[in-house]
């Protein structure tokens, strides 16, 4: 899991529909920004946004990263799936995904992911958040002795795209911790793309190109005759290399 610092998994599966945006000749970006809810501070579309805030660039997510918070890189099954943003004792994970031209899809998600939760012995219920309605929940350890763990899930439905955020650690219950994680993912720049996906795929996530440099420099052999370099490989990615980012 690379990891980056700054100063200091489980996506629902594709229902087979085709994102019929990617066909649309006119792109169908503008219709959709302007029916899409919830967003009038962010996170952003790219075609939204007017800034110069700094942010990671991971492809389909551009995550800004506050001074003295790190940001780590989720692989599964040999792909980018996420980036987990950590201030402290507190963190949160952010996904993009696919999602239909006309209709968003954090309603059905959230009492997907809050049914799923109750039969795998934890608990969840909705409540109103910055980000319009959420899920308060609290999941179970892994080591049964610890109980359960708070956690918050947050998501936002923009132009054939959904962004879905889930807060943990002291931040998943303290307000006042939240508030920073909660500008992260406020400050989110979604690249969505005009490539056809059914809803609900992952977005196409990579690491960073400085990222992929400094693998490339870790990875190479010592030199030898007419050496091949070594390229990196998602495997390098499982084990954990740190790439560490100051300024």
């Amino acid at each position: 899991m690379p990891l980056f610092r700054r100063g200091r998994n489980d996506e629902p599966a594709a229902d087979g529909a085709v994102d019929e945006a990617a066909t649309d000749p006119a792109g169908g970006g503008a219709t959709a920004a302007a029916t899409a809810p919830g967003r009038p501070t962010g996170p952003w579309d790219v075609d939204d946004v007017d800034d110069e805030v700094q942010r990671l660039d991971l492809g389909a997510i551009r995550v800004p990263v506050p001074d003295g918070c790190e940001v780590r890189i989720d692989v599964q099954d040999e792909q980018v799936v996420a980036a987990t943003v950590v201030d402290g004792r507190s963190a949160i994970q952010i996904h993009a995904f696919a999602a239909p031209r006309k209709e968003g899809i954090w309603d059905e998600v959230r009492d997907e992911i809050a049914e799923s939760l109750r039969s795998n012995g934890g608990s969840a219920e909705t409540a109103d958040g910055p980000f319009g309605r959420e899920l308060r929940a609290r999941l179970p350890a892994p080591d049964p002795s610890q109980g359960q763990q708070p956690a918050r899930f947050i998501g936002v439905d923009g132009p054939r795209w959904f962004l879905r955020g889930l807060m943990t650690g002291a931040a998943s219950t303290d307000p006042h911790q939240a508030r920073r994680l909660e500008d992260v993912f406020r400050g989110v720049v979604v690249v969505r793309g005009g490539e056809a996906m059914a809803p609900r795929d992952l977005l196409p996530l990579r690491l960073p190109k400085d990222a992929m440099q400094q693998l490339e420099g870790a990875a190479q052999p010592e030199p030898e005759p007419d050496p091949e370099p070594q390229k990196p490989t998602l495997d390098m990615l499982e084990r954990g290399p740190e790439i560490t980012e100051t300024r």
